[in-house]
């Protein structure tokens, strides 16, 4: 009896040891999830890396569109500068042109206004200025309309009044009141004009 009781203790310390040293060679709980997270490293490495990437692209992105809202609204400033300096100045060429028609006329005047001035002088000088002034609107494409002989055209024309002849075909021009002017083919005034139609006798033949 004696003997069995120190083997029996014998083989539950062998027992014990043996389950003490399986519990050492397992890992802990704390050492499994540190291997979890070592195991798992290089795909939160990637995943954080495209996450950057996918940052830095969006703040490229806003970054080019402020530049292109910018540049865009200096174009818009520009523009409207461009059009305001258009509208002050459309007439510069043209105003330069008749600085010399001005001076023309004073010149004119002026000689008028001389006790010796005589009338010659002051008529050459008046067509002089009236060839300057001509010849600056033929520049920026004003015409004269002066359609005497012409067929009426109700485009070009205004007929004040009608008048019988027997020496024109209807609806011609016999004498312009006062003349049109158009530019670059658009009517700015119509020439204002007498219109010749069939005498009385004729039309009742």
């Amino acid at each position: 009896m004696s003997k069995a009781k120190p083997e029996q203790a014998e083989q539950a310390e062998s027992a014990e040891s043996a389950t003490n040293e399986s519990e050492q060679n397992q890992p802990s709980q704390e050492e499994s999830e540190a291997q979890a997270v070592d195991e798992r490293t290089p795909e939160i490495s990637e995943q954080q890396r495209q996450l950057d990437d996918a940052l830095a692209q969006a703040e490229e992105a806003k970054d080019q569109s402020l530049r292109a809202m910018a540049e865009l609204e200096n174009v818009r400033r520009r523009a409207q500068r461009d059009v305001e300096a258009a509208r002050k100045f459309a007439l510069e060429k043209m105003a330069t042109e008749l600085l010399g028609v001005r001076d023309s006329l004073a010149m004119g005047l002026a000689t008028a206004q001389q006790d010796n001035g005589s009338f010659e002088a002051l008529k050459e000088g008046t067509e002089l200025t009236l060839r300057m002034f001509a010849g600056a609107m033929e520049k920026f494409g004003i015409e004269q309309i002066s359609p005497e002989g012409e067929t009426f055209n109700p485009d070009l024309h205004e007929a004040m009044t009608m008048q019988e002849s027997g020496e024109h075909p209807s609806n011609t021009v016999l004498h312009v009141m006062q003349k049109g002017y158009q530019l670059n083919g658009r009517v700015l005034r119509p020439a204002m004009v007498v219109v010749s139609k069939r005498p009385a006798a004729d039309a009742d033949k």
